[in-house]
């Protein structure tokens, strides 16, 4: 497949909306396999905005995806090591359950950044449109879609990818489901060289991953592998919570949010208190468990424009990469016949995603509920709940 022209536009055999770690998968799947993708990202770089925090990659989905990639080795190489260390403590500060990493894991940590970064070099260049912000799209006869862009230009695709994440512009044209508040909000923090600036936020986040619960709230934090600490600060709250917060004060909206932990240990309290720079808020959102649709010639959906959910299974990322992934193997596997490779991809995609959503929806319940952190510590315990 090669890029042409139809008409006054460009046309692309397949266009991708969206560089995120799904798009990338797919794409990359595709070069693999001797196919030419066009991605279509509305940053002006790779690099204009931080990737987020890091990413327990599963054995049996985000690794998975990576050797379809051929790109497994190269993932080993940037693990986080000792990432995949736990700890679990109540309001009071105790430590309830700890977990070192041993290095036997399934669920090694990486950096998000550095993740998008190796899928990206592994693309022949040119691949993304950085720049290339999608405004809408129509369908043409035989599963084509006209697709327009900000600037007021436009191309043509035989098979149209939203990889677009949960406000797809893709969406519409299978689904009208959007995204609803899952009823808790995050802020985000971060305290930098933690090591030497600080110590004690270090000794509590400990190697990998914090769980710092109580009822409807907690401290959700990680070392990353530059010596830093990012810590999402969550409440069980209405939807309009973080608008009575003025995130341009920061030290007015530290004040605001340490309200919610009133009585909690002052060492979990420094973990928003002591952070540095501005605290970001950020509503969880996620699409109905069990969100698809009728097939709908020459389109489809991957990652979150497919199956937002919430962050309480660590399922998000890994299902964008395998969708990618399987995605770019069902194409493959069916050439000359999209709708063959589509209709293939979404019959394995939809239960998958189904079973993760119902997961972190009882994720969620589990780690805010009244008697926090107890079911948490039970699950890693293996004991009954």
């Amino acid at each position: 497949m090669t890029t042409g022209t139809t008409g006054s536009l460009p046309h692309h055999p397949v266009a991708v909306v969206g560089a995120g770690l799904g798009g990338l998968a797919l794409a990359r799947v595709l070069h693999v396999h001797g196919v030419e993708a066009a991605l279509f990202d509305l940053d002006p770089s790779p690099d204009a905005r931080t990737q987020g925090g890091m990413l327990d990659l599963h054995e049996d989905t985000g690794q998975e995806a990576l050797r379809a990639a051929g790109l497994h080795e190269e993932f080993l190489a940037r693990v986080h090591a000792g990432g995949q260390a736990v700890r679990v403590l109540d309001r009071d500060g105790a430590v309830r359950f700890a977990e070192s990493d041993d290095g036997t894991g399934g669920r090694p940590e990486t950096d998000r950044g550095a993740l998008r970064e190796l899928l990206l070099d592994a693309l022949p260049a040119g691949t993304v449109r950085w720049g290339a912000k999608v405004t809408g799209a129509r369908p043409l006869d035989g599963g084509r879609h006209r697709v327009t862009l900000a600037d007021g230009t436009g191309f043509t695709t035989d098979l149209l990818v939203g990889a677009d994440g949960a406000w797809s512009r893709v969406r519409a044209l299978v689904s009208a489901a959007r995204p609803a508040y899952t009823g808790v909000s995050f802020v985000e923090a971060d305290l930098t060289e933690a090591d030497a600036r600080h110590p004690a936020s270090a000794e509590v986040v400990g190697a990998g991953m914090l769980f710092a619960l109580g009822a409807g709230r907690g401290f959700l934090g990680h070392r990353e592998p530059d010596g830093s600490l990012h810590v999402y600060t969550a409440v069980s709250a209405p939807e309009e919570w973080l608008d009575g917060i003025d995130f341009t004060d920061t030290d007015a909206a530290k004040e605001a949010v340490l309200k919610e932990f009133d009585g909690w240990d002052a060492r979990l309290r420094a973990l928003v208190a002591d952070a540095d720079g501005e605290l970001v808020p950020r509503r969880i959102h996620a699409l109905p468990a069990g969100h698809r649709w009728d097939r709908v010639p020459g389109v489809t959906l991957l990652g979150d424009a497919a199956h937002l959910m919430s962050p309480f299974a660590g399922e998000g990322a890994n299902l964008a990469l395998l969708d990618g992934a399987e995605l770019g193997l069902a194409l493959a596997a069916h050439p000359g016949d999209t709708e063959a490779a589509l209709a293939a991809y979404e019959a394995r995609m939809f239960p998958r995603a189904e079973a993760s959503a119902a997961e972190s929806a009882r994720g969620q319940e589990l780690l805010f509920r009244a008697d926090a952190p107890l079911g948490l510590v039970r699950m890693f315990t293996g004991r009954e709940d």
